[in-house]
């Protein structure tokens, strides 16, 4: 069973001004990161966009890493949607495109118990033989998976992870103290990624990760070797671009600095294109800290 570790990047989706799917780019992009070492390409993430894309478009994008991904490190795609009927059939969709494993957030927008968000990842854990990665976004989801819920659902042997982008730290102890030794605890804040690893976790599902691969890559690697005195070194040049993303929707500001730094990957899809002359005028100061 796939263990998720190191930094894995949750890709974002290329388009075109008119906001198309740009395969072209999204190859380039997935060659761009495996070079940098990257341990994992996640597909349909909050950086993907999945929220703004079609069933057929989820679909494309998932074939389109697949082929280009070749195996040299695992793909994972995001397939969470509402009802739990929708998103078990987009799970089982994506397993016939030949993913390594699954994301899957809780159900959003419908107000749900801790009871309705363990019914609904038993019945996908028992629908699709594929690992498992819990995703825990309760800024955007409105719900959070409770740490309790998690040790619940780990009785079953495909759920392998959580990846927890709550921003609270505690809650991500919690699920490393207080679940199962077996499950990767991956931090979802960027801000957290060493300290998430120091407290026993395996790793981050990092969206800067679009941007500076190989920092990242190397925040783990010296994490692994022990020198966290320059891990910490390079986790502290994250929080200059980390601010800039507050200024808008932060998914958006990242595919707005990787247009600026010349990858084309066009605009984010509406209402949120990440056109603003005020993040232009920041993200171009703090880019040059990059450099």
């Amino acid at each position: 069973m796939l263990k998720p570790e190191g930094i894995i990047v949750p890709i974002i989706t290329p388009m075109t001004e008119d906001e198309e799917i740009n395969e072209k780019e999204l190859r380039a992009q997935i060659n761009r990161m495996i070079s940098s070492g990257i341990h994992g390409i996640f597909c349909l993430g909050t950086n993907g966009e999945f929220y703004a894309l079609t069933t057929e478009e989820k679909l494309k994008v998932i074939k389109v890493v697949v082929e280009e991904t070749r195996g040299r490190v695992p793909v994972y795609a995001g397939t969470g949607c509402i009802s739990t009927k929708e998103t078990v059939d987009l799970s089982i969709k994506a397993k016939e495109l030949g993913v390594d494993a699954l994301s899957i957030l809780s159900p959003y927008y419908v107000a749900v118990s801790q009871d309705d968000i363990y019914d609904y990842f038993a019945a996908i854990a028992q629908s699709v033989d594929l690992p498992i990665v819990l995703y825990n976004i309760p800024a955007r989801t409105g719900n959070n998976i409770d740490y309790k819920t998690v040790a619940r659902l780990s009785k079953y042997q495909n759920i392998v992870g959580i990846k927890d982008s709550s921003g609270n730290f505690d809650n991500t102890l919690r699920y490393i103290e207080d679940t199962d030794d077996r499950l990767s605890v991956l931090s979802g804040n960027d801000s957290l990624i060493l300290w998430t690893l120091l407290a026993g976790g395996n790793g981050a599902i990092a969206g800067t990760a679009n941007l500076f691969p190989e920092l990242l890559v190397e925040i783990y690697r010296l994490w692994q070797k022990g020198e966290i005195k320059k891990a910490n070194e390079l986790q502290k040049k994250l929080r200059p671009f980390r601010d800039v993303m507050k200024m808008g929707n932060p998914n958006s500001v990242v595919k707005r600095a990787m247009n600026l730094l010349g990858y084309n990957v066009g605009p984010a899809r509406r209402p949120v294109s990440g056109l603003n002359p005020k993040i232009d005028e920041e993200l171009e100061k703090v880019l040059k800290l990059y450099k």
